[in-house]
């Protein structure tokens, strides 16, 4: 993909929906009691690669290609099947850390795999405390990689303070906890974001949180959740850097979640001193929801870490983009996730942006970003990872000369991305 810096930015946007959610409402409602109707599940291939699992594993899920409604007929909590065949998560992460903790608590043997970069990605720090609660998981080098072989049931609660601030590995406890012998507790050093918690309490589930982390007791049923899914603020990222950092913009997004559990770019934002609007801030689903005015903004420089970092580890590679519009110094540190993601996010960062003129120190746990640093186009890699793609293609539209993206992966969570860059430019709404 190809693009080039415009004169100007226009455009009114309706944000992808949230892969997060879209992930959370096939799962849980598969093993809810009763049919559900899902509004707007993200059209991606993360998220199907989820549906075809579940599909595998004996539920009912209606769901054609590109249809913006989906129907589960959820299979309770102990209807699940073995499945014929291995169980392909495809490139995604959430798919097979969330059904690890799942098919834990299952007397079924399942297989789950991916596509070579989620078989090269960190898979100890959900099958430690999975395994701690009573299931067998076996994998690749030592038990750290896919494919993971599975044996579940029989499972006990257990109390687990978690190293790192991991959703994906606190929705695996938490699933598995349903299920458990006892209670199961999960501390975290920070909070990650919390629609596992959200969701599976809207349903019934007796999920209770504090100071002392999250708590789930065995359940004996899950209501069905019917629900409509927001925009994913990690896909509305992408236009509040562009709208920030390109000299004539202003980007409307229609509808985007602002979970305060997922709004560390906002905060980010605000720091650095864009100029951001919340608009017609309301709930949908337990989930609040806003539409958000971006306009072309002086931008200072900031520190990102602690707190902070986990709320916008998604994003923080667009925060580099927008350290090279900065005076100064930006900082992210406390950051190490990026390197465990689709790609080494850090040196991902280095090779898009570095290509194109900006000044970055890589870190061990994040970077550091020497603004202002006027871009140049440049031909690109994105490693397969669909942040970088993105990231890539925003810095294209903010460089002088034209930028070439190779290997984007933008399907995996926002397939119009292209699309909508294009009429961003034109001043065409989406």
């Amino acid at each position: 993909m190809i693009s080039n810096r415009p004169a100007r930015i226009r455009a009114t946007l309706d944000i992808p929906p949230d892969k997060s959610i879209s992930h959370r409402s096939f799962i849980f409602n598969a093993i809810a009691s009763g049919h559900t109707v899902i509004e707007r599940p993200l059209e991606s291939e993360d998220v199907r690669s989820t549906v075809r699992c579940l599909r595998a594993l004996g539920v009912e899920i209606d769901w054609p290609e590109g249809a913006d409604r989906a129907e589960v007929k959820g299979s309770g909590l102990h209807g699940l099947f073995e499945s014929d065949d291995v169980l392909d998560c495809g490139n995604s992460g959430t798919t097979m850390r969330l059904l690890t903790g799942l098919l834990a608590a299952h007397p079924i043997l399942s297989v789950l795999t991916g596509d070579a970069s989620l078989r090269g990605r960190p898979m100890a720090r959900v099958i430690g405390p999975v395994r701690r609660m009573g299931a067998t998981i076996l994998g690749r080098r030592g038990d750290t990689l896919a494919p993971l072989v599975i044996k579940g049931g029989n499972l006990r609660g257990i109390d687990f303070d978690s190293p790192v601030a991991s959703a994906q590995v606190k929705s695996a406890m938490l699933l598995a906890g349903l299920y458990a012998e006892g209670a199961t507790t999960v501390r975290e050093p920070l909070q990650s974001r919390d629609h596992t918690e959200r969701m599976l309490q809207a349903m019934g589930a007796p999920i209770t949180t504090g100071d002392s982390g999250v708590r789930v007791t065995p359940a004996t049923r899950l209501e069905p959740l019917s629900l409509r899914v927001p925009g994913d603020i990690s896909s509305a990222a992408p236009w509040l850097v562009l709208g920030a950092c390109h000299p004539d913009a202003e980007v409307h997004l229609r509808g985007v979640n602002t979970n305060p559990t997922r709004t560390g770019m906002l905060d980010i934002l605000a720091a650095m001193g864009a100029k951001v609007e919340l608009l017609e801030e309301r709930l949908t689903g337990g989930e609040p929801v806003a539409d958000i005015v971006v306009r072309s903004s002086q931008l200072n420089p900031t520190v990102v870490s602690g707190g902070l970092v986990p709320r916008a580890i998604d994003e923080l590679p667009l925060v580099a983009l927008l350290a090279c519009f900065a005076e100064g110094d930006t900082v992210v540190r406390d950051a190490a996730e990026l390197r465990a993601k689709e790609s080494d996010r850090v040196d991902a960062v280095i090779h898009v942006l570095g290509a194109m003129g900006a000044k970055i120190t890589p870190n061990d746990d994040g970077f550091v970003v020497h603004g202002p640093c006027p871009l140049r186009g440049a031909r690109v890699h994105a490693r397969g990872d669909h942040r970088i793609g993105m990231l890539a293609g925003i810095a294209g539209m903010l460089a002088e000369g034209s930028t070439s993206v190779d290997d984007d992966a933008v399907g995996v969570s926002y397939p119009t991305f292209w699309e909508d860059l294009r009429r961003s430019a034109e001043g065409v709404p989406a």
